[in-house]
Order: structure tokens, then sequence, then C-alpha cells
């Protein structure tokens, strides 16, 4: 398993708990929206190793734009929900791949 696969799973899981109706907001806004820095930084480092092991990348690239848009309440739930399910389904195609 390469290590952007690693950081899909990552990134995926981090990203449908962000999801979360109520808990995944109160935790961006608890925490003043330093989770979606740390999830842009995240996104950012997965994209440049999927890029480097000629992996896909269209998770990370939408997770930049969640990270990006996430602010907006309703909104940010939404792509946080659809990032993580676009994220896990690519990690789990590209561990797949390796076998």
């Amino acid at each position: 398993m390469g290590t952007s696969t690693i950081l899909k799973w990552i990134t995926g899981g981090l990203e449908a708990f962000l999801g979360i109706p109520v808990l995944g907001g109160a935790i961006v806004i608890g925490f003043g929206w330093t989770p979606l820095l740390v999830m842009l930084v995240l996104h950012i480092v997965t994209l440049i190793f999927s890029v480097n092991e000629f992996q896909n990348k269209h998770g990370s690239i939408m997770g930049i734009i969640t990270s990006l848009l996430a602010w907006i309440p309703v909104v940010g739930m939404v792509l946080h929900m659809i990032t993580g399910v676009l994220l896990l389904i690519d990690a789990y195609r590209s561990k797949t791949r390796y076998r």
C-alpha cells in the first residue's frame, strides 16, 4: 500500500467525521476553524504523494475545495460528506491496484 493510499484513508475518515451534522460543525467552530486549515494541509500533502505515485487525485482536489468552502454552514457539511466518500472509495480502489 502506497503512502498516498494511506493518506487517502486518513483524510477520507477525517472528512467523513467532519461531515457529521452537528458534531463536525461544533468541532470546526469550537477550534476556531483550525481543523479546516489542518485538512487543507493534509489534502495538499496527499495530492503531492498522489501525483508522485501516479494515483487518482480528484479526491484530494475536492478536499482542497472543501477546506476552502467549508466555513459556509450547510455547504461545508455536504462537501465534507462528499469528499469523505470520494477519498475512501479512491483509497479502496488504489489499494486493490497494488495486489
